[in-house]
């Protein structure tokens, strides 16, 4: 399965012809909040961890080859911290109401939406990802309306914000003070302690809980509801990390590979299944442009050990 079907990009998109028929949508900017509107949730804690040398990367059958997962080698990794959860809709929110900030799909006017979620009026007007078109590109989609126009985030403050780019999530970590995680650091945490398991947990395939994955005939027959879950809806794993796989993609600091514009995700979403995307393991990876943005890519922060918390984290509200 290729990249392109996990995590659509606007480079590919725009490449097909397929961009230019969109057309951005009239909206507030994302840092103007309604009249008495205002945003709530803690932020996750910093999760100071050891570092030290573990296994990194896969010898797995299930890799795919173009991925880079392999080979298994020794890294070492200095102390860092590390958020518990992926940056929730609430805490972006706040990051936005204090500077004004507009996305990346605000400002080029459409995001990618899987279209067993996407509204009804999205659906019309949407055009499908050559290749993959259980992905559209809705006019529209950002934040604060996920599956296009009529949608609303407001009842899930505390599900990961989707629909942020690379390039949105370095300007909130500018802002709070943190950074992105680098693949190693992610990976390290991500496993928990666990030597070479395939999941944070172990080698035992995902259950709902343990993993908020697609379940069910990928992608038109769900056996549940298709979406995100709340940042700290499952049990955390060795290292205290919620939803370390499944849920959303995350962001990371990396490039996908050496002079490569793009830029590493782990992690997985709600919409891997094993039938088309087994990206759910500690050891997968993806890739995609710093400007796109999906309905399942979020991020999760970090920090160096020796840094003062960020200046967020104290903060409980806009």
């Amino acid at each position: 399965m290729s990249r392109d079907c996990c995590a659509p990009d606007r480079t590919a998109a725009r490449e097909a012809n397929l961009l230019p028929l969109l057309a951005p949508a009239d909206r507030r900017q994302c840092g103007d909040l309604a009249s008495g509107e205002r945003e709530t949730g803690a932020f996750a804690p910093l999760l100071p961890l050891p570092g030290g040398v573990f296994r990194m990367g896969t010898a797995d059958r299930d890799v795919f080859p173009e991925d880079g997962e392999g080979p298994v080698r020794a890294v070492t990794v200095a102390p860092f911290r590390i958020a518990a959860t992926a940056v929730s809709h609430a805490e972006f929110r706040t990051f936005a109401a204090a500077t004004g900030y507009r996305t990346d799909a605000e400002r080029f006017g459409h995001s990618f939406v899987f279209r067993g979620c996407a509204t009804a009026e999205a659906r019309r007007r949407a055009e499908p990802v050559p290749g993959a078109d259980w992905w559209l590109a809705v006019p529209g989609a950002w934040h604060r309306e996920p599956e296009g126009p009529g949608s609303s985030s407001d009842g899930r403050l505390d599900h990961p914000v989707t629909h942020v780019s690379w390039n949105d999530a370095q300007a909130y970590c500018a802002w709070s003070g943190s950074r992105l995680p680098t693949e190693a650091e992610w990976e390290y945490a991500a496993r928990g302690g666990l030597d070479q398991a395939r999941h944070p947990w172990g080698d035992a395939p995902p259950t709902p809980d343990r993993a908020v994955i697609f379940r069910g005939e990928f992608p038109d027959r769900p056996a549940a509801a298709v979406g995100t879950a709340p940042v700290r809806s499952l049990a955390p794993n060795g290292h205290g990390l919620h939803h370390a796989v499944g849920n959303v993609w995350e962001w990371t600091a990396d490039r996908f590979a050496p002079h490569s514009p793009a830029r590493a995700l782990r992690g997985g979403s709600h919409l891997c299944h094993v039938s088309y995307c087994n990206r759910y393991r500690c050891s997968a990876r993806t890739a995609n442009s710093p400007d796109s943005s999906t309905g399942h890519i979020g991020f999760r922060v970090a920090a160096d050990a020796q840094a003062p918390p960020p200046a967020a984290a104290a903060t409980t509200g806009a």
